[in-house]
């Protein structure tokens, strides 16, 4: 009997199709890997040469300071000796900056849920384009507002503060003066910072899948259990990251703070008497009448918020990192 079993099998067909196999080594594939690897070093060495730049300065500057660079209460790098230091510069901006999140960022996330999920359509958008159109202000506008308008008008707030809540030392107001203080400060930065939060916050809310929240209300859940279960894990990563921003701009503002801020260089816990300091009112007031060696030392401060300022969007990246639900990736 002859065997049936065939000599030659027939070749297997190609799970892809040719035409639909990705070719590899194409000149687009070549060009725009090679844009950007290029604009991430670019990115780099620009990074770098800040870093190059403003440490050489600094250190020239520190060798020569007769003082503590860091615990100094005082800036006189004129004199004779020359004496400063940033203790009241970043005890000023780390403030200011603290009460412009603990401020902005409730509200701007409280608008950002409004304007996406209970706003209706026609209310939303136009409310929208006025918070982002805040972002658009000038600082030196919100300085302007803040020295003329804001200033006065807290001082009723302060008087407030003082009598009901003066105990806690914080809002003990021991000086009279004006409201030119790091509490006035910190409101006009949450000011200013409020639209930024509010727009990146808005978009990520949007971004959550309709299923998921279509899938809370089938089980029952309210409105509020939607967003705290479903909305605002998802976007916890966004709201970090407006966050980030938001401090960002808060921490290096100048214009605005250097017209409402009254400075002096004393740290004092009561938050609303006048006097203070930041790092970026500090170089903006100082800078053109200051000499070599003492623009060295205003660049030495600047080194200092820069730093600053990597350490505070390093943190944020560490916290997201960390945590792999707040992606959304999982919701």
């Amino acid at each position: 009997m002859a065997s049936t079993t065939p000599t030659d099998t027939p070749p297997i067909p190609s799970a892809v199709p040719e035409r639909a196999r990705p070719r590899t080594g194409r000149a687009g594939d070549k060009i725009f890997l090679g844009l950007s690897r290029g604009s991430g070093i670019l990115l780099l060495v620009i990074m770098a040469s800040i870093a190059v730049f403003l440490t050489y300065r600094a250190t020239v500057a520190v060798s020569g300071d007769e003082g503590n660079f860091l615990t100094t209460f005082d800036w006189n790098p004129a004199g004779d000796p020359p004496v400063f230091g940033i203790a009241v510069l970043l005890f000023g901006t780390v403030v200011s900056s603290v009460i412009a999140m603990a401020i902005a960022v409730p509200v701007a996330v409280g608008i950002a849920l409004f304007l996406s999920h209970y706003a209706p359509r026609r209310l939303a958008a136009p409310l929208a384009y006025v918070v982002d159109l805040l972002a658009a202000v000038p600082s030196i506008v919100y300085g302007i507002w803040g020295a003329l308008f804001l200033v006065p008008y807290l001082e009723g707030l302060n008087l407030w503060l003082d009598r009901f809540f003066g105990w806690t030392y914080v809002f003990d107001k021991t000086e009279v003066g004006v409201a030119r203080s790091l509490f006035t400060v910190g409101i006009l930065l949450a000011i200013m910072i409020l639209p930024i939060v509010t727009s990146v916050s808005r978009e990520v809310f949007r971004q959550v899948p309709r299923t998921n929240e279509e899938a809370a209300l089938a089980l029952g859940a309210t409105r509020w259990e939607v967003i705290r279960l479903s909305v605002l894990p998802f976007g916890r990563s966004g709201v970090i990251s407006a966050s980030m921003l938001g401090l960002g701009r808060a921490l290096g503002e100048t214009m605005a703070v250097a017209t409402v801020l009254s400075p002096s260089f004393v740290i004092s816990g009561h938050l609303l008497d006048p006097g203070g300091g930041t790092f970026a009112q500090n170089i903006a007031a100082k800078f053109d009448e200051a000499d070599a060696f003492g623009r060295d030392a205003l660049i030495a401060s600047g080194l200092v918020l820069f730093v600053l300022t990597l350490l505070v969007n390093g943190a944020a990246r560490l916290i997201i990192a960390r945590r792999k639900e707040y992606s959304g990736a999982n919701a």
